[in-house]
């Protein structure tokens, strides 16, 4: 069994660099051999886990946050190399969806015991501007809510997004949108639409509830046209999901999409990908992860 252990120093306000040895220490008992892949740039890291699939990789594990599992989704989808997980970030939302623990530690072990028992799962993962995605697209209030929380030094931890929330309402009005997918198409004035592949995003909230990265579909959230009330009504369910129960808000399940209409931001596992129009396929079995 060959595995590395990708690593982002910088996750986490360096918690992934402080990490490092003792999520190591975990792991080489389990394998047979074990590549410590230190990058703080993307370039880097590709360039280092490439250097390891040329050698035998069997499992990639990322120890880091979203950006960081982002990266590792890219390496390893339909590339028959296994994903693991030891969640070291801001919002840890793939980790999270995967019933990872959120204690790094107890996450390792876990993965360290998934790789000795050979346990694999097979997800979907979506498809968009030529980017894979595990986690959720958004495109509206929430993608310019993740541009402005990622500009943020302070606060630390998922409240960047709640005060990244209460500076864009201040702004934001409901853009026309054209939202296309394998049944119906809408044409509507929309606050914000998210594509689900998981039901977590920003630190833990639940914006699409149902969905499920084993059905080969999306869950799809569209907000209408919401106002400023609507919106401060209906945040504080979106932690438990309950905000889809509000009437502005409408879910439908999609296995292809095209989004058009604004030139609005997209954002999937919180990494840019540019703006509308985009389409957006969900690919079912895309990545194996390690338990």
């Amino acid at each position: 069994m060959h595995a590395a252990l990708a690593v982002h120093p910088a996750s986490g306000n360096g918690s992934a660099g402080r990490l490092m040895e003792s999520v190591a220490a975990r792991l080489r008992p389990v394998v047979d051999r074990l590549d410590v892949l230190v990058a703080d740039t993307v370039e880097e890291s590709r360039a280092l886990m490439t250097d390891s699939r040329a050698a035998g990789l069997d499992v990639l594990v990322v120890l880091g946050g979203d950006g960081a599992a982002h990266q590792g989704v890219q390496f390893c989808a339909e590339s028959g190399v296994a994903l693991g997980l030891v969640p070291a970030g801001t919002g840890n939302d793939f980790a999270r969806a995967l019933g990872i623990p959120e204690e790094p530690h107890a996450a390792a072990d876990l993965v360290a015991r998934r790789i000795a028992e050979g346990e694999r799962r097979r997800v979907d993962l979506g498809r968009a501007g030529g980017e894979w995605f595990a986690t959720v697209l958004c495109s509206g209030f929430d993608a310019l809510v993740t541009e402005r929380a990622n500009r943020l030094t302070w606060p630390r931890g998922p409240r960047r997004y709640d005060v990244a929330i209460l500076a864009e309402l201040v702004a934001f009005r409901p853009r026309p949108v054209v939202l296309r997918t394998d049944v119906e198409t809408l044409e509507l004035d929309a606050t914000m639409i998210a594509v689900g592949n998981t039901p977590f995003y920003g630190g833990g909230m639940r914006i699409c509830p149902g969905a499920d990265p084993e059905d080969g579909r999306f869950d799809v959230t569209v907000v209408g046209d919401a106002t400023r009330r609507d919106l401060l009504r209906m945040l504080p369910g979106v932690r438990s999901g309950r905000h889809v129960e509000h009437p502005a808000v409408r879910t439908l399940k999609a296995s292809q999409l095209h989004l058009a209409g604004s030139d609005l931001p997209v954002y999937a596992d919180g990494e840019p990908l540019g703006g509308l129009p985009i389409d957006i396929t969900c690919v079912p079995g895309a990545l194996t992860v390690v338990g």
